[in-house]
């Protein structure tokens, strides 16, 4: 099991601030497919991956990081400084 978190317009966008979800993704690419053949509104969600990061297990990576062992992936939008 991974518990996924949605920041910002990605939580608004799926509707829920977090999930667990049992998946046999192998990489973040692999789950953002696995979401996004679920239900329209995942799709949605992660239309445009240039405009989302990730971080697994708190740590910000790429899309094709691996998730064997993971127990948390966090998605959002880039920070922008104030």
């Amino acid at each position: 099991m991974i518990d996924v978190l949605y920041f910002a317009w990605v939580r608004e966008r799926v509707g829920a601030p977090r999930e667990r979800i049992e998946t046999e993704a192998a990489t973040v690419a692999d789950l953002i497919a696995d979401l996004k053949s679920r239900d329209d509104r995942y799709a949605y969600a992660f239309e445009d991956l240039r405009a989302l990061r990730v971080a697994v297990d708190q740590d910000l990576t790429s899309f094709d990081a691996p998730l064997a062992g993971v127990r948390e992936v966090a998605f959002f939008p880039p920070m922008t400084g104030g």
